[in-house]
């Protein structure tokens, strides 16, 4: 299973600060929950891979912004 293999599972995400002054990625579905936490300074990095892979996505034809 790779990242262009397509799957039929739903999942939700939430992001957040927690109280112990972390970000967490919360993901949850079809009876599992994985809770990912990152200092500050990783979640700012996945931040940024995220807007590259973005821009990158868009570069290939991807869905535009509205």
């Amino acid at each position: 299973m790779g990242i262009n293999d397509e799957r039929d599972i739903e999942a939700n995400l939430q992001i957040g600060p927690t109280d112990k002054g972390m970000v967490r990625l919360f993901i949850e579905g079809e009876g599992i929950e994985i809770p990912m936490d990152f200092t500050p300074d990783e979640a700012h990095e996945i931040a940024e891979e995220i807007m590259a892979a973005a821009a990158r996505a868009r570069q290939a034809g991807g869905k535009k912004r509205r």
